[in-house]
């Protein structure tokens, strides 16, 4: 009796501590960090890791603090992209509206620099563009607005990406924004050695391709 007793003591505090986690965060305290890009509305998020003699553990998503900060929770489909050359160039790519779709992007395996170009009507920084290195060392995650265009280039050989994305991908949506079109003068770090015959052939750039 005094075994089954304990076991049951033991399994009620085991319950018990699954309901505190699920409950979420003190109020007032987060588990990932965000920081504003220059662009307003697309954030650097890093993971703040809990460090003991078994290695480390970190939050990698939350709704609640992204909601929190005000960005799309809203989660439809996860997405991997695998690169095997150092050079490969992925975009860059959005949907329009009422597709218009945001992003999270965190690369899982290698390096990548990360770009992005705000195409908001009536926005600030309309026309800018934005670049980070994303590592399967940093951890780090790039959220994407709506109305952004995104994408990538490859710094090392064998570089694997993941995303989530708040909208299905629908190919009437889909629009693109050739790697080296003269309205953004995008710096890439590196010179392109692999990119889709479909990315290099993008049209350039016309403004009125998005309402104003």
């Amino acid at each position: 009796m005094g075994q089954r007793s304990g076991a049951l003591e033991n399994l009620g505090l085991k319950r018990l501590a699954i309901r505190l986690v699920s409950a979420g965060p003190p109020a007032g305290r987060w588990f990932m960090i965000f920081s504003e890009t220059p662009l307003s509305g697309a954030y650097c998020i890093e993971i703040e890791k809990h460090v003991d003699e078994r290695g480390f553990f970190a939050r990698g998503w939350c709704q609640q603090e992204f909601e929190a900060h005000g960005l799309v929770s809203r989660v439809v489909q996860a997405n991997i992209s695998y690169n095997h050359k150092l050079g490969t160039l992925r975009g860059l790519h959005y949907q329009a509206a009422p597709q218009a779709e945001t992003k999270l992007v965190r690369c899982t395996r290698g390096a990548i620099w990360d770009v992005i170009v705000d195409l908001r009507p009536g926005s600030p920084t309309r026309g800018q563009w934005h670049g980070e290195t994303l590592t399967a060392d940093n951890y780090r995650m790039l959220y994407v607005p709506e109305e952004f265009a995104h994408g990538y280039i490859t710094l090392r050989d064998d570089v694997e990406v993941t995303y989530q994305v708040s909208q299905i991908y629908t190919p009437g949506a889909e629009r693109g924004i050739r790697w080296d079109d003269p309205a953004f003068r995008i710096a890439w770090p590196v010179q392109p050695r692999v990119i889709s015959a479909k990315d290099a052939r993008w049209p350039d750039f016309r403004w009125p391709e998005l309402p104003v």
